[in-house]
């Protein structure tokens, strides 16, 4: 019983050490020409890769940081995804479809905003089992071609802090958009404890995208440990961006889009069922609706 308690607080803390952050991951291009440009030096990576679709992941692993970015094209227009995406209110349902996020609400004034998210387990639970970060929500740069939106939180749950979300697009001339989504975060020793911890239990079959090679059969051999998981997570919140835009209005498509997704890439995203998910989702947000105080 004992050892169980124990392995739940790793998974627990392992998940806090993966929320999306991106001041250490790859700076922001900054510009629309920068974007643009970044475009055309990928273009071959997002015509044909291992995803499917017009995607590419990075991932780098550092002393005490950890970081991922994700480049690639979105089927809707920029003037779409930079209304919907510099509002903090659509981050809180990108962030709510992830396993983990059980409640997201936007805080402060509409010159000091904040999103205080709740996080947890892979099931339905109360809240008072969550543990909440607080992102801070700095004003989105907004323009005409090119949309760069930030959040920070400075500390997490045990030693992590200077935890970073950024998010820039700008529009390509097929009527698509191209976006830059990048996280990482810096850790200390009870981190890199927790993470041990869990690479060695709860993790330890869990891998990424990044091809390393070829098993012993000759089927291609991925990344694992704390890149892997950074990996998992930077898919998982670009197919949650993904999902809501194509469905900013329709929660049922929305959630079902998302799980859908995750599940094109089950050999490193398959956690739980689909109906497990779904159930667990309306809940939370049928909780998320009555105003229950996270």
């Amino acid at each position: 019983m004992k050892r169980a308690t124990t392995l739940r607080r790793l998974a627990l803390w392992f998940w806090f050490l993966m929320l999306p952050v991106a001041a250490l991951a790859q700076a922001q291009l900054g510009s629309a020409a920068a974007l643009r440009a970044k475009y055309e030096g990928v273009q071959a990576q997002l015509d044909r890769n291992v995803f499917g679709r017009p995607l590419v992941l990075e991932s780098t692993e550092a002393s005490g940081q950890l970081s991922g970015d994700i480049f690639a094209v979105l089927s809707h227009p920029f003037a779409q995804v930079s209304g919907s995406l510099s509002q903090p209110a659509v981050w809180c349902d990108v962030l709510m479809l992830h396993l983990n996020t059980k409640h997201c609400a936007v805080r402060g004034t509409a010159t000091a905003r904040m999103l205080a998210v709740s996080v947890g387990r892979k099931f339905d639970q109360p809240l008072s089992e969550a543990q909440r970060v607080e992102f801070i929500w700095q004003p989105p740069n907004v323009a005409d071609d090119y949309l760069s939106v930030r959040l920070s939180a400075d500390k997490g749950p045990l030693s992590t802090r200077d935890y970073r979300i950024e998010l820039e697009a700008t529009p390509l001339s097929n009527g698509k958009t191209f976006i830059h989504l990048g996280y990482a975060y810096a850790y200390g020793v009870a981190a890199r404890i927790a993470m041990q911890g869990y690479l060695a239990t709860l993790g330890a079959d869990k891998v990424g995208f990044t091809a390393t090679g070829k098993d012993s059969s000759g089927e291609p051999a991925y990344v694992g440990g704390v890149r892997g998981v950074v990996e998992r997570n930077t898919m998982r919140y670009y197919l949650a961006i993904d999902a809501y835009m194509d469905a900013p209005k329709q929660l049922p498509q929305r959630l079902a889009t998302w799980f859908d997704s995750t599940e094109r890439y089950a050999r490193q995203l398959h956690e739980v069922e689909r109906e497990e998910y779904l159930s667990m989702k309306r809940s939370e947000y049928k909780r998320l609706a009555s105003g229950v105080a996270e």
